[in-house]
């Protein structure tokens, strides 16, 4: 939707000059100036942001994004949705990253409550949280990270009869999971919706993911037909160290990224596997069943 001539001329009046730590010279808008617009025009500050980088004014706060994807990168991740299934370990340090590159509206799903076992890898549990629905939790960090973004929790569990109207506006959907037959219910609602899902999954100091877009190979390719299956895998016994987490979301957040902006090369029909104990990274190309 486009913004008034007013807006603009706004925007153009509050920005500054910068200068990028590789030299560069950029005109930014700051925290302030956007609240400023946003009020005096009645409109949200995601519009605000969005037609600042139109003009090739950046928001100060996304100023590093711009080595790597640039002003119209950042365009398309302010316009994009994305839905994180589960906000444990995995779904909580996403949800964070999401939030800081900027990404204009999360959808964040999971019914469970904090419990103190997950204080050590959860980013979103606290001492005083504990007990509290980790969507809600996850939600009021989002908007105190970003304020510019939108965000709608869903305090329920996925399950395959509620899986598409969940994710039906996600561009994107990361998978937070810790249980196959979830996992396997978000792959196939996002097949059929035709929306690409960052499948990953961590155990002891090992983790691994890939992409999967409607047409690609999938989680069949790593673990066979879901009928059958075990609901949890070897990290019931080599656990779930914080870092283990943090590794495996950041390596997701980064195909998020990819995906949407068309910048890089996503892990399609390829899964990584990540070894911090060996020191470790491998490559497996995955053919179907």
């Amino acid at each position: 939707m486009a913004v008034s001539e007013e807006i603009i001329q706004d925007i153009a009046k509050c920005a500054e000059t910068c200068i990028a730590p590789d030299g560069k010279e950029w005109r930014v808008i700051g925290l302030k100036a956007v609240a400023s617009v946003t009020q005096a025009r009645a409109v949200s500050a995601r519009r605000v942001e969005i037609a600042a980088l139109e003009q090739g004014i950046i928001p100060r706060r996304y100023l590093r994004n711009m080595g790597t994807i640039g002003p119209d990168g950042q365009i398309k991740l302010l316009r994009s949705a994305v839905a994180v299934v589960g906000a444990g370990g995995l779904g909580g340090t996403t949800i964070e990253l999401l939030a800081r590159q900027g990404i204009g509206h999360i959808a964040i799903i999971d019914g469970d409550r904090f419990a103190e076992e997950d204080l050590n890898r959860q980013l979103m549990s606290t001492e005083e949280d504990l007990g509290e629905y980790k969507a809600i939790i996850a939600g009021r960090r989002v908007k105190e990270i970003n304020s510019a973004i939108a965000v709608t929790t869903f305090v329920r569990r996925l399950t395959r009869r509620n899986a598409r109207q969940l994710l039906k506006d996600a561009k994107v959907v990361v998978d937070g999971l810790d249980n196959l037959s979830s996992r396997f219910a978000v792959e196939e609602a996002c097949r059929d919706l035709g929306i690409p899902f960052v499948y990953g999954t961590i155990a002891g100091f090992s983790g691994q993911l890939m992409t999967i877009f409607p047409e690609d190979v999938g989680l069949s390719s790593i673990y066979g037909p879901s009928r059958g299956l075990p609901e949890r895998g070897i990290e019931t016994k080599t656990g779930n160290p914080s870092a283990t987490a943090a590794m495996v979301a950041a390596w997701q957040v980064q195909e998020v990224v990819k995906v949407i902006t068309g910048v890089g090369k996503p892990l399609r029909n390829h899964l990584l596997m990540l070894d911090a104990g060996e020191g470790v990274v491998d490559e497996i190309e995955l053919t179907r069943q």
